[in-house]
């Protein structure tokens, strides 16, 4: 399906670093709460990950990934997620995250 340029104007994809990581437990799929720093404009935001194939969380801390900001608040479990980090799916059902390949500031946004 194709969309409109409007549409895709519409996502609103920023850099966050992810500045502290919890196991969640409570999730039905393995899953790490992350809390990340979007910088001045946006501030700090949570979201869940199911991320725990690929990713331990001593080694997330630090890194930079691509979110979606503009997304409604949702509830999974009693976690309240408040953006969305992007990943890709490996055939085996493990997620890459989306990443920036060179430095670049918190709250950059994709465009």
């Amino acid at each position: 399906m194709l969309i409109a340029w409007q549409d895709f104007e519409k996502v609103d994809l920023r850099v966050g670093q992810i500045v502290a990581v919890e196991a969640f437990p409570e999730a039905r799929r393995p899953a790490y709460k992350l809390y990340l720093d979007f910088g001045p404009d946006i501030g700090q935001r949570k979201s869940s990950a199911q991320i725990t194939d690929l990713y331990e969380a001593n080694t997330l801390v630090g890194k930079k990934v691509m979110a979606v900001v503009n997304f409604p608040a949702k509830q999974i479990g009693p976690f309240m997620s408040e953006c969305l980090v992007t990943g890709f799916y490996r055939e085996d059902g493990a997620v890459v995250l989306a990443v920036p390949d060179q430095d670049i500031p918190v709250g950059a946004r994709l465009g």
